[in-house]
């Protein structure tokens, strides 16, 4: 095998589009900033069984394993950040009120998570501790809205489910974890007739509770169907309501709803989202509510929140313009780098062009070059 040729679903970042992530990245970074969010930088290695403790348990097969040799301990490379941040606000920050985290690193992947997808992702997200209400569920969703846009996204659309629905339609029964999964599993991929097999067993309300979900997707008229599918269930109406009062307060976004949707039911503890876009083949952002997230770090406090993988977002997003630069000759005359120096000390980008080469720059457009008039060194467009 030649040396150069990397592994499947691994690939090196050129110029354009590294510089293209890169500005993605510090647009994100100052969105969350403005919203009050601090940025902590967990690290990439850990020890296995903090990564994989609690809610990170159904990351185990997503994770890179090693062993530190100088401990001779067990060792994983991060897949996701989201435990991570929830270990330094439950066990290293410890404040009694709200705390507003954001992060931006690169997590691995054992498995691409999606068709043609890195396994080397560069996450962003951004989490909210210790509020139990919807105004944080909505921080979080308004927040991720905000970042989209920010990066450059154009019609967004907003979709919204809640995992407390099929959680209430399972309460009191005796479900084994593969059979739940199935459930999952065949809920997300609105297979009746499997899960009509799965549920044979059940009591008819939660078996017919659980096959209406199947059809209960769509815009805000979703809402009205299920209060009547699934009347017999007390407490489904309030979380029905707050569902339209989430969707009640997004603008400038479609809003559509699949109760049937479960994905992350191990990890999400109550309102979820994905939020999707044209040109793109599945949800750029993916959030909600996980109050249980750092109760295995010995503090079990509300959270909320989000992520996104920013290389995934520069597929769908316009390529920035080149950054306008200004051609100089390379010289060892004091004028002339004096003259060099102020204008990079001023932001300009010059580009000194080494004796017998012409620069071969392909992220610059360089409008402009230095030249020597009347023995001063002028700026003048090319």
């Amino acid at each position: 095998m030649s040396a150069w040729v990397l592994p499947d679903h691994i690939a090196d970042v050129l110029p354009s589009e590294a510089r293209h992530i890169e500005e993605l990245r510090r647009g994100l970074l100052d969105t969350a900033r403005c919203y009050g969010y601090e940025l902590v930088m967990p690290p990439l290695l850990e020890h296995l069984e903090s990564l994989l403790t609690g809610t990170g348990e159904a990351l185990d097969l997503q994770t890179f394993k090693l062993v530190d040799q100088l401990s001779g301990r067990s060792m994983g490379l991060r897949a996701d950040t989201t435990p991570q941040v929830a270990r330094i606000d439950a066990h290293l920050l410890n404040r009694k009120g709200v705390t507003r985290l954001c992060y931006c690193g690169p997590v691995l992947h054992t498995r691409p998570d999606r068709p043609h997808a890195t396994r080397e992702p560069l996450q962003f997200g951004a989490e909210i501790y210790g509020h139990a209400g919807l105004e944080a569920d909505l921080e979080a969703l308004l927040l991720a809205q905000e970042c989209l846009r920010v990066a450059g996204v154009r019609e967004i659309t907003v979709d919204l489910a809640d995992m407390r629905i099929v959680r209430r339609l399972l309460a009191g029964l005796t479900v084994k974890p593969a059979v739940l999964s199935a459930i999952h599993g065949a809920l997300a991929v609105k297979d009746a007739s499997e899960l009509a097999l799965l549920t044979r067993d059940f009591p008819k309300e939660s078996r017919d509770g659980l096959a209406a979900l199947l059809q209960l997707y769509g815009d805000a008229s979703v809402l009205e169907e299920a209060q009547k599918a699934l009347h017999h269930f007390s407490d489904i109406p309030e979380v029905l309501s707050n569902l339209k009062w989430l969707a009640s307060r997004l603008e400038g976004a479609r809003v559509t709803f699949d109760l049937a949707d479960q994905r992350g039911y191990a990890y999400y503890s109550g309102a979820r989202f994905a939020m999707y876009a044209v040109g793109a083949s599945d949800a750029l952002v993916r959030g909600g509510r996980y109050d249980e997230v750092g109760a295995v770090f010995g503090r079990n406090r509300p959270a909320a929140g989000f992520s996104l993988d920013v290389k995934q977002l520069v597929g769908v997003v316009s390529p920035r313009t080149l950054k306008a630069a200004i051609r100089a000759p390379w010289g060892e005359s004091a004028d002339v780098n004096a003259a060099v120096a102020d204008l990079r000390k001023s932001g300009e980008t010059v580009v000194c062009v080494l004796p017998g080469h012409e620069s071969e720059v392909d992220e610059f457009h360089c409008d402009r070059e230095l030249v020597q008039i009347a023995g001063r060194w002028v700026v003048q467009a090319v």
